[in-house]
């Protein structure tokens, strides 16, 4: 083989883009909550997607809901949506799938951790740091569930 055909076949991984989708802060107390004292409860949603926009090139977005709360009242919501493009090709079959699943959010999060911090320090609060996220861990209990809901369906 020519050293053209093997650099053909070796299996070509880059980031083209990172960038903010969509963001967004709700503050439906303002001014009034910014008096309260009590301490913040937040909750964090996070999902990942990855989309193929043209062959070999992804989209691969990190969503992340941030809603902090005193007792029943909803102080501020985050929501936002990082995302990158990339350039993924010549793999073995099976290998794409974990690459979108986990290595491409755990280099778009730590983008989304500061964005994140940025706005609710933005809006007036203390920074929400969010915690380390095991993408390959959400990745194994997706595919446990998928296989568990397709066992349950054919029998």
């Amino acid at each position: 083989m020519t050293d053209a055909v093997q650099e053909k076949n070796l299996p070509v991984f880059s980031l083209d883009k990172i960038y903010v989708k969509d963001l967004s802060l709700e503050i439906p107390h303002a001014p009034r909550i910014f008096l309260e004292r009590e301490g913040l409860q937040i909750d964090v949603q996070l999902h990942t997607q990855a989309v193929s926009i043209q062959e070999n090139l992804f989209e691969v977005v990190v969503m992340a809901t941030v809603t902090a709360m005193i007792g029943e009242k909803v102080v501020f919501l985050i929501e936002t949506k990082q995302a990158g493009i990339f350039q993924i090709s010549n793999l073995p079959a099976g290998e794409l799938e974990p690459i979108l699943a986990v290595m491409c959010p755990n280099i778009l999060f730590p983008y989304l951790r500061t964005v994140v911090s940025d706005v609710s320090v933005r809006g007036g609060f203390a920074p929400v740091l969010l915690n380390p996220i095991n993408f390959d861990e959400l990745y194994q209990q997706q595919r446990r569930q998928t296989q568990e809901a397709a066992s349950t369906t054919t029998h």
